[in-house]
């Protein structure tokens, strides 16, 4: 037991340093290139002096991983669904936090919640899918993610990593019997944050993997992928704000309708 409460003090000490070290390096001028990223950093580096924004993202990283504070207020004012309303809550990264926010109309006068969080991946979503799903009530979600996870945003995931992580969400959701739409992976040729990762083949088997799931226990998918890919496996350049991942007006005025039919589809259905 000593053993184990020293461990948790030297635990507790390194994470005390950690945030010192955020807080000192958010006020001081960088030195270090600005482009470095500090998970790729080594010992034989030497000290890593972060920018602002960087310190950020590991403040962040220590104190609130998953962003449950994103949207804790937002949940807990939000009304329980009025009798006969069937309440949508759709799950994801920057593509869904960007529709209706950025770009795009986001359903207006439909009982849609958007809970989309840039730049997250799917174990952050599993995290937060208690708060930002399940206690909302809805009839159903519509989980829309995986290019962060292939580009590695919340540390290394082999593909077996990502599919466990949809199980599990579809696994809490079939329990609290909401009716579960699993969205494509929008098509991609190159990532403009992490251009080392060439994820054209990657997002190919994720969404063969996910149609396969989606047949194998009875739930909707939901293909983006063909209204918006082009002759190289990238998204269309005409319907992305950077020609490379999100979508813009014109890409979400594809998606909808799409995104409607698999909602129809899976209000039809008897709830799990």
């Amino acid at each position: 037991m000593r053993r184990k409460h020293m461990g948790l003090a030297r635990l507790g000490l390194l994470a005390m340093s950690l945030m010192l070290a955020v807080k000192l390096n958010a006020q001081t001028p960088a030195v270090a290139p600005a482009a470095q990223d500090p998970a790729e950093a080594t010992a034989a580096d030497g000290p890593v002096t972060l920018t602002a924004k960087q310190a950020k993202r590991v403040h962040q990283a220590l104190t609130d991983w998953a962003q449950l504070v994103r949207f804790r207020e937002d949940d807990a004012k939000l009304a329980p669904p009025a009798a006969g309303e069937q309440r949508v809550v759709f799950m994801g990264d920057s593509i869904t936090d960007n529709w209706g926010r950025k770009y795009g109309k986001f359903f207006p006068d439909k009982p849609y919640v958007n809970r989309g969080i840039s730049g997250q991946t799917t174990p952050q979503m599993l995290v937060r899918f208690q708060q930002d799903v399940v206690a909302l009530h809805p009839a159903a979600v519509l989980i829309l993610a995986g290019i962060n996870d292939i580009a590695g945003n919340s540390g290394s995931e082999t593909m077996a990593d990502i599919e466990d992580n949809f199980r599990s969400m579809v696994a809490i959701a079939k329990r609290e019997h909401i009716r579960v739409i699993l969205a494509s992976t929008l098509p991609a040729s190159t990532l403009p944050w992490k251009p080392s990762v060439q994820p054209t083949e990657q997002v190919r088997t994720l969404n063969a993997w996910l149609e396969q799931y989606a047949h194998d226990e009875h739930l909707v998918f939901c293909n983006y992928y063909p209204a918006l890919v082009n002759s190289s496996g990238g998204i269309r350049e005409d319907l992305a704000i950077d020609k490379a991942v999100h979508p813009n007006n014109d890409g979400y005025v594809l998606m909808a309708p799409i995104a409607e039919a698999a909602i129809t589809k899976a209000l039809a259905q008897p709830r799990p």
